[in-house]
């Protein structure tokens, strides 16, 4: 019978041979070095001939339909009346005119101070008020978490504000999107950590000083680390308004370092090293929104990205098993949080401090690569559970996104003439309405922090 399952019948002598040599740990390092050189091969074939990355050009039609909400007959007329506007180029004779993103913005910054005061031209910005850090996290793998990530970063460029991207995971899949370079561990967020640690150190050894107890010893490690600041790592990409902080396998180190000084300084509130090392250096002043791409665990990394946030941004699929794992997700948040705001409040009552007490202007779970046709009964069952802590928006997985992976860059990076402009135009539209939804938590967290400053 020719209709019987694959799985009968199978000759244990042919399977014997096809099996090949038993592997040995050299041989995960040659399927490591394979893997790498695939990795800068797919990776090469978005660059340019002196090897770095660059932004594609944005035509009249995509600027006024999608950036600066102007007709295009209007926008020509601006242009031809200022003609130390940038201007654009054409490809052929006659034809469209192309800009770079950096002319957009010069673009952008015209409109919003000559144009109609009833068009929002220039995003919502409070002044005085510090950047808004967004995490986007679950320890479930695979369910579009760098992604989401990486496209609302390039949303929120695109929407004309300025950028970091910091990648807390060790696999460095953020870095790869932005094209940055991470030589070693010295070079991601663990020097920050270091930092935070030694100076607690030092201050905890003045105190040891002032008792005359002997002080606690600071590696080099600790040492080198206290002449490191946030500007010095980081890098610039190819998108004019987004930097990075980028990562690599190093980086992992960090779970294992972090919890051996926690032992060493039971008072140090390792929690804080990255919020607090970015406010010492400036960075919340020199940015808009800091999106951190946290690593599928709720490690130490994590729980430091996590607690340095305003805003949590949760992805999952519409299944069982990824609704699931979430909500586990969820009880891990409470259950570690929780614990430290015990710990640390038990001491806070004793001294008669204040209390200890985590809070996020909001969270919301989000659900990516989603597929109507499939899932509508499932969604809507996870929507009745979780009610507004899940976006009603739903990431619809489109052709133009599986190309665009395909072709390693982002939506956004895409000349929409290498598609049908159908598939473009329904590709972004998924993308634009989750970038919506995460501006109207972003606007509503400024404005709520703009009403309480003003009282």
């Amino acid at each position: 019978m020719n209709d019987i399952p694959p799985y009968f019948n199978i000759d244990p002598d042919r399977a014997a041979s096809a099996l090949g040599d038993a592997t040995t740990t050299a041989g995960f390092a040659a399927m490591a070095a394979a893997c790498d050189r695939g990795r800068t091969d797919l990776a090469s074939r978005g660059l340019e001939e002196n090897g770095k990355r660059s932004l594609r050009l944005f035509s009249t039609w995509e600027i006024t339909r999608y950036l600066i909400p102007v007709a295009v007959g209007h926008f020509r007329r601006v242009l031809k009346a200022n003609p130390d506007l940038p201007q654009g180029q054409s490809e052929t004779t006659g034809g469209a005119k192309w800009f770079t993103l950096d002319e957009v913005l010069i673009l952008r910054a015209f409109f919003g101070t000559q144009g109609s005061k009833a068009k929002d031209y220039l995003p919502y910005r409070p002044k005085g008020l510090p950047a808004k850090m967004v995490a986007v996290a679950n320890f479930k793998g695979g369910v579009g978490k760098t992604s989401t990530a990486a496209h609302l970063a390039m949303s929120a460029a695109l929407d004309g504000y300025k950028v970091l991207v910091l990648d807390l995971d060790s696999q460095g899949s953020m870095t790869s999107v932005f094209g940055g370079k991470v030589d070693d561990e010295w070079t991601t967020v663990f020097p920050l950590l270091a930092r935070h640690y030694a100076n607690h150190l030092r201050t905890e050894n003045q105190r040891r000083a002032d008792r005359g107890d002997a002080p606690l010893p600071l590696d080099d490690t600790l040492n080198d680390a206290l002449d490191i600041t946030a500007k010095d790592l980081i890098q610039s990409t190819h998108w004019p308004n987004i930097d990075l902080i980028g990562a690599q396998l190093n980086l992992y180190w960090a779970e294992f370092q972090i919890p051996v000084w926690r032992m060493q300084g039971r008072g140090w509130k390792l929690w804080d090293a990255l919020s607090e090392t970015l406010e010492a250096d400036g960075i919340l002043d020199q940015y808009d929104i800091i999106f951190i791409d946290t690593p599928p665990a709720l490690g130490y990394l994590t729980i430091n990205g996590l607690a340095a946030a305003d805003i949590l941004l949760v992805p999952m699929g519409a299944s069982f098993l990824e609704f699931d794992s979430t909500g586990r997700f969820f009880d891990m948040l409470s259950t570690t949080f929780g614990s430290i705001e015990d710990s640390e409040n038990l001491a806070a009552r004793a001294l008669g401090r204040d209390g200890l007490s985590f809070e996020w202007d909001a969270v919301r779970a989000v659900i990516t690569r989603y597929d109507g046709t499939q899932q509508a009964e499932l969604a809507g069952l996870m929507q009745a559970y979780l009610g507004p802590a899940l976006s009603p928006h739903r990431q619809d997985f489109t052709a133009l996104i599986g190309q665009a992976g395909e072709q390693v860059q982002g939506i956004y990076e895409a000349d929409y003439r290498n598609f049908n402009r159908e598939t473009y135009v329904r590709g972004r539209e998924t993308f634009d309405a989750t970038y919506a939804g995460f501006k109207t938590l972003l606007l509503g967290a400024w404005r709520r922090d703009e009403l309480e400053a003003e009282q």
